[in-house]
């Protein structure tokens, strides 16, 4: 049922709300209870003068009774009704159902943002456990602990004419397996405890830098001027970076930035990057710049200069992630290797090759991104040296930039949680038990 088809019915659900007659209504308005009626049960179009006096009246602005539940709500509720047969055969009169029952549309819409939130937390201590360094070694620990003094309580148990000496030693162990296993339990529930108040807890020195730059929202205006700042300044003043190769990786990423920023000026560079539709090989060839440049660069772009959310990853020749900025829709794992499927690591297979795709990733509303990456080589110890590669994947949603006119690549964010069943690069089993 079209938007405008649906006016009628919030004239009738808003008088029924506030416990006014349609008789009275009708003469406030100066037209017949009759007509009245036909307008409120969709069978009179209704506009201008009669539709702003009907909505003064009505206590609310002519606006809610034309366009009814906001975008967003009903959005919200088309998410939650994927994949449920008997809600998606409703989906005509989800409009309707939002115009008529605000209050229970508003809670369907939280408790679905509230489940996938849940998910996403499900999603990442598993992919924490599962791969988590810190956490493996600490439950190595403890069950080394446990299994030492389970084995010394069973020779004091079952030897009954042990050497006083012995068992002076016996009893020595026990108190200091015991009091390693109180000591690495509590470092463990501690470590779990912050993991769970915050999922994004630091735990390696990467994670430092991408804290950091996270609550500058990936922009460095300090770095945009003309006379900047020292960056070692910016990294000895920066509370998130508490560790020393954290400062060092966070010192040797503003460099970078700031040659980026002098090679492309911000002004210049948004600009030119809205007129090219984000297409960092267009912009690499006006700037003068190898592409990963221009990656970084748009990368840094606030909102507002980029038109839209871009988000960014990197990753060495061994295939590990060294730099993530992600985008509404596109996880990026934090422990454990990413999607082999990814245009990334097609990239890292063929260095100086650049490759562009439109790759869907999966779940109950499957999301469309266009992704740009490249693989160059970096001559960190000149032409004699080993060849380091160092590969890079732009990621542009579907809102931010229009989607080419090609087949779209489903992909995943790593194997633990994809829900695609049947994938050819599959390395492990999903915890989702739905594929999809």
């Amino acid at each position: 049922m079209p938007r405008s088809a649906l006016t009628g019915t919030r004239i009738r659900e808003r008088r029924t709300m506030i416990g006014m007659r349609q008789a009275d209504l009708a003469r406030l308005a100066g037209i017949s209870p009759s007509y009245l009626n036909l307008i409120e049960h969709n069978r009179r179009r209704i506009g201008g003068k009669l539709l702003v006096e009907l909505a003064r009246n009505l206590g609310v602005e002519a606006s809610a009774l034309t366009e009814g539940a906001g975008a967003a709500l009903i959005e919200t509720l088309r998410e939650a009704a994927a994949g449920h047969g008997e809600a998606e055969a409703d989906l005509p009169r989800l409009e309707e159902f939002a115009g008529r029952f605000p209050g229970w549309a508003g809670l369907i819409a939280e408790r679905h943002r509230r489940v996938r939130e849940l998910e996403r937390t499900v999603e990442m201590l598993t992919d924490r456990m599962t791969h988590d360094p810190f956490l493996s070694a600490s439950l190595h620990e403890v069950i080394s602990a446990v299994t030492a003094i389970r084995s010394t309580a069973a020779i004091l148990a079952d030897t009954e004419d042990i050497d006083p000496d012995w068992q002076r030693r016996f009893h020595r162990n026990l108190s200091d397996d015991s009091r390693r296993l109180a000591e690495g339990a509590q470092a463990l529930v501690a470590y779990l405890d912050e993991g769970t108040e915050d999922p994004g807890v630091q735990s390696s020195p990467q994670e430092e830098v991408e804290a950091f730059l996270r609550a500058r929202d990936w922009h460095m205006p300090e770095l945009e001027r003309s006379l900047p700042p020292d960056p070692a300044r910016i990294v000895a003043e920066a509370r998130e970076l508490t560790s020393g190769p954290a400062r060092e990786l966070a010192l040797a990423h503003l460099k970078r930035y700031r040659r980026d920023a002098e090679l492309m000026p911000l002004q210049r560079f948004s600009e030119a990057a809205r007129g090219a539709a984000l297409d960092p090989g267009a912009l690499a060839q006006a700037f003068g710049v190898d592409p990963g440049a221009a990656f970084r660069r748009l990368a840094a772009l606030p909102e507002d200069r980029a038109g839209g959310s871009v988000g960014l990853v990197a990753c060495d020749g061994s295939g590990t992630l060294t730099f993530r900025k992600p985008v509404e829709g596109f996880s990026l794992p934090r422990f454990g290797a990413a999607c082999p499927l990814w245009p990334l690591y097609q990239a890292l297979s063929r260095p100086m090759a650049p490759v562009r795709a439109v790759v869907e990733l999966g779940g109950a509303t499957p999301q469309r991104f266009l992704t740009y990456a490249i693989c160059q080589p970096v001559l960190a110890a000149g032409f004699d040296g080993p060849q380091v590669l160092e590969a890079a994947m732009l990621i542009l949603p579907e809102g931010t930039v229009a989607l080419p006119r090609m087949a779209a690549q489903p992909v995943g964010t790593s194997c633990r949680i994809c829900p695609r069943r049947g994938c050819v690069a599959r390395r492990e089993p999903s915890i989702l038990a739905d594929g999809f």
